[in-house]
């Protein structure tokens, strides 16, 4: 892919500055709760990573692997758990993050998944939302930002097995 260019969607200060708006208000929302923050890897690591440290409240941290993309640029429609969830989440309220929402498939079923656990509650998180996308109906509760359906690396997300260390969003363009 590099015999294309790197176009930048989000910039890394502009990720910083809208995660930091995002702590706020997820720490605003989960006071007096006892908050779990499940990580939907590997997309999220960074995203979370930073998301967390951006909440200034007790928080229990735990990580699923699920695949739906393998190495695709498009879902195959059905979601595999590679690794399933390390606690018991029972009188949580689960905070599930993941580093975009696109069919919506992955996150819809991880929260009713999730739900089938005995948390208090369950609501979604992501860097990122494509709604032109969306094959089932599933809204992010607390979302970076909405973006067209053009598909994106960087800052989690990958291609292949690259570039999740790369700080910014970016597209490829035609040189």
């Amino acid at each position: 892919m590099e015999e294309k260019s790197r176009n930048i969607l989000l910039s890394e200060d502009k990720i910083k500055a809208r995660i930091k708006e995002l702590g706020a208000g997820i720490e605003e929302y989960y006071r007096d709760k006892k908050l779990y923050v499940l990580s939907l890897l590997r997309g999220s690591f960074i995203f979370t990573a930073d998301l967390v440290r951006a909440i200034d409240l007790p928080v229990k941290i735990g990580f699923m692997t699920t695949t739906s993309y393998g190495n695709n640029e498009e879902s195959s429609g059905k979601v595999t758990i590679v690794n399933d969830l390390p606690d018991d989440i029972r009188g949580y309220d689960v905070l599930v993050v993941d580093d975009i929402i696109d069919t919506g498939i992955t996150m819809k079923y991880i929260l009713e998944y999730v739900q089938s656990k005995g948390a208090a509650s369950v609501k979604s998180c992501s860097l990122l939302d494509k709604p032109e996308r969306r094959a089932v109906e599933v809204t992010p509760d607390f979302c970076g930002f909405t973006i067209p359906d053009v598909f994106v690396v960087g800052y989690g997300l990958n291609y292949g097995d690259y570039y999740r260390n790369v700080p910014y969003v970016f597209n490829w363009e035609e040189k």
